[in-house]
């Protein structure tokens, strides 16, 4: 499955919308989001399941790249 995670790069500081970002990442569910990026520090806002037409929406998109953990 494949998931879109919004996050700030800086778990220390106070999120704010104009700096949250994005990335696609391929797991098995929610946790396994989690146990991949936990090296990286990131304060996590939402994960998302990405599936059927949202998925299809989302992969034409020119940003769309899956991260290889």
């Amino acid at each position: 499955m494949i998931y879109k995670v919004y996050y700030q790069e800086d778990a220390q500081e106070v999120p704010v919308r104009e700096n949250t970002k994005s990335l696609y990442l391929e797991a098995t569910n929610e946790r396994d989001v989690r146990n991949k990026l936990k090296d990286r520090k990131y304060n996590i806002e939402f994960i998302q399941l990405l599936e059927g037409n949202y998925l299809t929406y989302e992969q034409a998109s020119p940003n769309f790249k899956l991260e290889n953990i």
